[in-house]
C-alpha cells in the first residue's frame, strides 16, 4: 500500500498556483478628434489608428514589470469617447485535488497513532491523580451515569442516521449497501492507480499484435457488446493490458482498465473459461466493490479508534496495550473485513456468470475452472488456507455455488437467443479426465505411502491451443464474428473413452 501511494503521488502532476495578469484597454473614439501623443507611439492607418504605449507598472501588477497598453481608434458614430476595459486573468492549469479515498488511505495510520497517544496520555493522567481525586471522579461519574448514558445514546443515534444517509442500491443485484465514498471519487483514484500500474508494468506489457492480447481483447469486447443494457457497462471505456508474468491473476479497475497476467491465460483451457474470469473481474468494477469495501473498512476503522483508545487507557503497561491492539486488529479483520470480502467475491461470481451467459459462453465451464485451480494448487504444493482466514471463498465452495447457479444462467443464456450448447457437459468430461489421470499416476508410482498425490515437477505452461486457434465465442445475434465455429471445451467423451481403453490395455500388458 505504501509503494502504491508513492507511485500515485509521483504520477499525479500537481501544478503551482502562479498566475499571470494581462490588461488590455481598447479605446474607440470619434474620427477627427486629436490624439494625445505624450509618451505614446502612434501608427496611423486609413480608417483606424492603433496606439501602443508603454508605462510604468501599476499597483495592481506590483513588481510584475512593465505594463503594455493598446488603444485603437475606430470610425464610430459621433458621440463621446467610449472606453472599454477588459481584465483577463490567465492562470496555470487547475490543481488536481487528491481523491477522498486516497486521503483516507494516507490518514488511516495516523488516526491509529493518535488513538494510541490519546489513550496513553489518559492512562498517565489517571495514574498521576491522587487517591482522593480518583474517588471524587468516580463518584461524579456514578452520579451522572444516566446523563452520560443518554449522551452516548444520542451519539449512537447520530452515527446511525449518518450511516442511513449513505445507503445505496447495487446496480445489478439491487442489494442495499453502505457507500461512504462515491463512484466518482473512486474513478479519480482509479485514474491515478492505473497510471501507477502502467508505469510499473511498462516493460512487461505485451504488444497489441501479440495473439494473447488479441484473444483477451476480443473476448472482452464481446462481453461489453452483449451487456450494453447495463448502464454502468456503457459508461466505461474498457481497455485491455496483458502483462507478461507467471502470476495467476487478473483485475479490473473501476475506470475500465483490465489487467490480465499471462499466468491466468495459461490456467484457462478455452475462451469460455476466459469469459468466466473476465466476467467475474468486470462484475467487481460494475458493482463498485472497491468503493463498498473501502466504505466498510472506513466505518469499522473509525469505530475501532474508540476501542483502541480504551485499550491504551486501560492496560497498565505498553506491552499489554500492544498485545491488546494486535488482538483487536485480528478480530476486526476476521469478523468484518474478510467475511465481507468473501461475500463480495461470491456476488461477483454470480454477476460474472450472468455476464458470460449473456455473451453466449458455455457457463458449465465455470465450475471446471475452479476445479482446475484446486488441482493446480495441490500439484504445485501451494498451502491451502481455511476459508475463514482467506479473503476469497475456497475453490470447493465456489464450485458448489456455481453448480447451483448454472441452471439459472442457462435459462438466461437461452433467453438471449444464443446457439445451442453441445450435449457434452464439460463437468462430466473433466471428472472423467481427472479419474484417468489419477489412475495413470498410481501406475507410475506418483502416489505415496499415505495415498496422497505427490507434487509434480512444475514446468512452465503454454497458452492453450484453443485460445490461439479459435479465439472467438459461439456466434451471437448482432455481433460480427470472424470465426463462427464454437470453441472446443476440454476433451470429448470419445477421447476420454479412448484414453481409458488405452489405460486398460497397458494395465493388462
Amino acid at each position: 500500500m505504501a509503494s502504491l501511494c508513492v507511485r500515485v503521488l509521483r504520477v499525479s502532476r500537481f501544478c503551482s498556483l502562479s498566475a499571470h495578469l494581462n490588461r488590455n484597454f481598447q479605446v474607440c473614439r470619434q474620427v477627427g478628434r486629436p490624439v494625445r501623443k505624450t509618451g505614446w507611439y502612434v501608427s496611423s492607418q486609413t480608417s483606424c489608428h492603433t496606439v501602443h504605449f508603454t508605462g510604468p507598472p501599476s499597483s495592481l501588477h506590483g513588481n510584475a514589470g512593465t505594463v503594455c497598453y493598446q488603444m485603437t481608434r475606430c470610425p464610430l458614430q459621433p458621440g463621446p469617447v467610449q472606453i472599454q476595459c477588459g481584465h483577463r486573468f490567465h492562470t496555470s492549469a487547475p490543481v488536481r485535488a487528491l481523491p477522498a479515498p486516497f486521503i483516507w488511505l494516507v490518514l488511516k495510520p495516523l488516526q491509529k497513532l493518535l488513538a494510541m497517544i490519546l489513550g496513553r496520555s489518559i492512562r498517565k493522567w489517571w495514574v498521576a491523580l491522587p487517591a482522593n481525586r480518583r474517588k471524587l471522579l468516580r463518584q461524579w461519574v456514578w452520579q451522572r451515569r444516566w446523563q452520560l448514558a443518554a449522551l452516548a445514546g444520542v451519539v449512537m443515534v447520530i452515527i446511525v442516521l449518518l450511516l442511513l444517509t449513505h445507503l445505496d442500491e447495487s446496480p445489478v443485484t439491487g442489494r442495499t449497501r453502505l457507500l461512504v465514498f462515491s463512484r466518482e471519487n473512486y474513478m479519480e483514484l482509479a485514474a491515478l492507480t492505473s497510471e501507477a500500474y502502467m508505469e510499473e508494468f511498462a516493460e512487461l506489457m505485451l504488444a497489441e499484435t501479440d495473439p494473447r492480447h488479441q484473444v483477451v481483447e476480443r473476448v472482452l469486447q464481446h462481453l461489453v457488446q452483449r451487456n450494453k443494457d447495463i448502464p454502468e457497462m456503457s459508461e466505461v471505456v474498457w481497455s485491455v493490458h496483458v502483462v507478461q508474468s507467471p502470476n495467476v491473476n487478473a483485475f479490473v479497475l473501476p475506470n475500465g482498465k483490465v489487467f490480465v497476467f499471462t499466468g491466468m491465460l495459461e490456467a484457462t483451457a478455452d475462451v469460455h473459461q476466459l469469459s468466466i474470469v473476465l466476467g467475474h473481474e468486470m462484475a467487481h468494477a460494475l458493482l463498485g466493490h472497491s468503493a463498498e469495501q473501502a466504505s466498510l473498512s472506513h466505518v469499522v476503522d473509525l469505530l475501532s479508534v474508540v476501542l483502541l483508545t480504551a485499550i491504551w487507557a486501560v492496560c497498565p503497561r505498553d506491552s499489554l496495550a500492544l498485545l491488546g491492539q494486535w488482538v483487536q486488529g485480528k478480530l476486526t479483520e476476521l469478523m468484518f473485513n474478510r467475511p465481507y470480502s468473501r461475500k463480495l467475491e461470491a456476488e461477483a461470481d454470480q454477476v460474472g456468470l450472468q455476464l458470460a451467459a449473456k455473451a453466449c459462453a458455455d457457463v458449465r465451464a465455470s465450475p471446471v475452472f475452479w476445479q482446475q485451480m484446486e488441482i493446480r494448487d495441490q500439484l504445485t504444493g501451494e498451502p491451502a488456507l481455511p476459508e475463514w482466514l482467506s479473503t476469497h471463498p475456497s475453490h470447493r465452495n465456489r464450485v458448489t455455488q456455481l453448480d447451483r447457479l448454472i441452471p439459472q444462467a442457462l435459462e438466461l443464456r437461452e433467453s438471449c437467443v444464443c446457439p445451442p450448447l453441445p450435449a457434452t457437459d464439460p463437468r462430466a468430461v473433466f471428472s472423467k479426465s481427472v479419474h484417468v489421470l489419477l489412475e495413470n499416476a498410481k501406475d507410475q508410482g506418483r502416489v505415496g505411502s499415505g495415498g496422497s498425490v505427490k507434487p509434480l515437477p512444475h514446468s512452465p505452461a503454454r497458452l492453450p491451443a484453443a485460445l490461439l486457434a479459435q479465439n472467438t465465442l459461439p456466434p451471437s445475434p448482432n455481433i460480427e464474428q470472424e470465426s463462427k465455429a464454437p470453441v472446443p471445451l476440454i476433451t470429448s467423451d470419445k477421447a476420454v473413452d479412448s484414453a481409458e481403453e488405452q489405460h486398460r490395455v497397458q494395465s493388462t500388458s
